[in-house]
This record gives C-alpha cells, sequence and structure tokens, in this order.
C-alpha cells in the first residue's frame, strides 16, 4: 500500500513539473493564435484525472489554470485581459472573473476527466472507450467552459478588440470550437490513451 500511495504521489508531482515545464516552452503549452492561445496543457492534467483520479486531475489543473493566469499577465495577447485582472487590452480590463475563467475550467478538466474515467470502468466499460470519451470530455470541458465564460463576462469588450461585431462574436466563437477546439480534443484522446495505458501498468507494478 505504501509502495503504491508513493508511486501515486510521484507521479502527481511528475505532472505537476511536466503542466509547469511544457508552459514555459514557446510555441508548445500555449500556441499564440492572436485573437487567443491554444493549449496543449490540459492533456496532462486529462491524463492525471485518468491515472490518479478527479481530485489529483483538478489539482494538475489548478497548476495549468495558474499557469494560464501567469502567461496571460506577462506574455499578453489580445484575449488576455480575459484571463488577468492585471492586463488592459483596448481600454478592456481584466477582473476577479478573469481569474475564474483562467482557472476553473482549468481544474474541472481534470475533475470531468476522472470523474468519467471513474463512472465508465465502475460500468465495465471498455478501457479505451473509457479514457478516449474521458479525454474527450476533459478537453472540450476546458474549450467549451473558457470560451463560454469570455462570451458570457467579456462578450461586447472581447468582440471589440478582435474587432468581430458583437452580433456575430457568437460564431466568432464557434469557429474557435470547430477549429482549434476540436484539433485540441483530437490531441488530447490520442496522446491521453496511449500515455494512460503505459501508465496502469507503472502504477500496477
Amino acid at each position: 500500500m505504501k509502495k503504491t500511495n508513493m508511486k501515486r504521489f510521484t507521479l502527481l508531482a511528475l505532472f505537476i513539473a511536466i503542466e509547469v515545464a511544457v508552459s514555459v516552452i514557446p510555441f508548445l503549452g500555449y500556441i499564440n493564435l492572436g485573437f487567443i492561445n491554444a493549449t496543449t496543457l490540459h492533456i496532462p492534467v486529462i491524463v492525471a484525472g485518468i491515472l490518479l483520479g478527479k481530485k489529483e486531475g483538478a489539482l494538475v489543473g489548478l497548476v495549468f489554470g495558474l499557469t494560464s493566469l501567469i502567461k496571460a499577465s506577462i506574455d499578453p495577447n489580445l484575449s488576455s485581459f480575459v484571463f488577468s485582472p492585471f492586463i488592459t487590452i483596448g481600454g478592456n480590463s481584466g477582473n476577479f472573473i478573469s481569474v475564474l475563467i483562467a482557472i476553473v475550467p482549468r481544474v474541472l478538466v481534470g475533475f470531468n476527466a476522472g470523474m468519467i474515467y471513474e463512472f465508465l470502468t465502475k460500468h465495465h466499460a471498455n478501457d479505451i472507450l473509457s479514457m478516449s470519451i474521458a479525454a474527450l470530455v476533459g478537453s472540450f470541458t476546458n474549450t467549451v467552459l473558457v470560451l463560454g465564460g469570455i462570451y458570457v463576462f467579456f462578450g461586447p469588450a472581447y468582440a471589440s478588440v478582435v474587432n468581430v461585431a458583437y452580433d456575430a462574436l457568437i460564431g466568432f466563437i464557434m469557429s474557435i470550437v470547430t477549429g482549434a477546439g476540436i484539433m485540441e480534443a483530437i490531441a488530447a484522446i490520442i496522446i491521453a490513451v496511449a500515455v494512460c495505458k503505459a501508465g496502469k501498468k507503472v502504477i500496477s507494478i
């Protein structure tokens, strides 16, 4: 039992270290699209949720959220004010809601991925299918909650900085979902399934 717990703790520390390291590698953790950052940082969060559980996934997600807040604060783009209360873009300033958008969806990425995987395995679903669905849900948790938060809380301000009419903003956001969002989900499924299959063997030794 102690050996297993030590392995889980070591893996948790490893996922946190990976999350921090990837966040500072240019064009890997955060890919600047100008109007928003695409990301790969949701993938270690999803893997942690599947391998270690929803609470541990949520913790790694918290690290993701904090790196998002820091990234937006020190290396801003057009959307950075929606992720940081310290940034003003085109007269539009971030606030406390910016912190929530940066952090809460990312915490829920790991929690939801872990919860879905746990639910499916308890009901004897195929393991690879369970991992795939958990990764899909985790990835779209990030995409939908972040973009939804931007639309609900910063819609007019965000529309103005990306030079899109407010009544066309929902279409603009949906184009991000069907573009970057789907690519992020596909990457999450492929990588998470491969890593989790190997990781489960390590944990079980």
